[in-house]
């Protein structure tokens, strides 16, 4: 998988999530490609991109799928062609409209309510536990909660490529935490929002996104070794 991405965009809307030493060895490119990737999506789904981000994903080179699965880069085409037609405005009242609301949002990306129904359930509580085995916490008067998707894509970055505090995980964790906390879930989740009224720039996101879980699940299913 070959990343497009500027470089900055790997430090992504990280609020959901805190991720407290260096990684002490380089990332595989391979692995650095994946940690942007993840990135951009927490971002993406966390908060509405602003100009110079649209401007970025506009100018962005393609993805190559090397042969691969095409998904993720027709995907990623029409995100960056959309990323050069939207207005940033236009896309932040897209994204209040359908994640903020006084009352009940449109939509709640949220882990514990798509597999018990309920908002802060066991789930949530699980979640937690893992979080805390791997010293990732959430933020003090941070309103994302640490199973919304976006805050989940983030954590996956932070155990593929580690953060200031905590070390990057072998595939096998990421795999576990992967297929555990998002894969039975994210798909009907996107499709959600893909078919939320008022959805126009999120449903290229949502595309994006899932593609970039797909190829995830299909890699994992595929791959239980890791070379540290």
């Amino acid at each position: 998988m070959q990343s497009a991405l500027p470089e900055h965009t790997s430090t992504p809307a990280n609020d959901a999530v805190r991720a407290p030493v260096a990684v002490a060895h380089p990332l595989s490119s391979e692995d650095q490609a994946r940690a942007d990737l993840y990135a951009l999506a927490a971002h993406l789904l966390l908060a509405p991109p602003g100009e110079v981000l649209l401007g970025q994903l506009a100018a962005a080179d393609p993805i190559l799928s090397e042969g691969g699965d095409p998904g993720l880069e027709r995907a990623w085409e029409k995100l960056v062609l959309a990323s050069g037609v939207v207005d940033a405005q236009a896309v932040a009242e897209e994204f209040d409209r359908l994640f903020v609301s006084d009352g009940t949002p449109t939509l709640n990306p949220y882990g514990s309510l798509y597999l018990s129904g309920f908002m802060n359930d066991a789930p949530l509580a699980e979640l937690r536990g893992d979080l805390a085995r791997f010293g990732i916490g959430r933020v003090r008067g941070v309103a994302e909660f640490e199973d919304h998707l976006g805050a989940l894509c983030e954590t996956m970055r932070v155990l593929v490529a580690g953060a200031p505090g905590i070390r990057r995980q072998p595939l096998a964790e990421q795999k576990a935490f992967f297929e555990a906390r998002i894969a039975p879930w994210y798909a009907r989740c996107l499709d959600d929002i893909r078919r939320a009224e008022g959805a126009n720039f999120y449903r290229v996101v949502t595309d994006f996104v899932g593609a970039l879980l797909e190829i995830e699940a299909a890699g994992f299913a595929v791959d239980d070794g890791y070379d540290d």
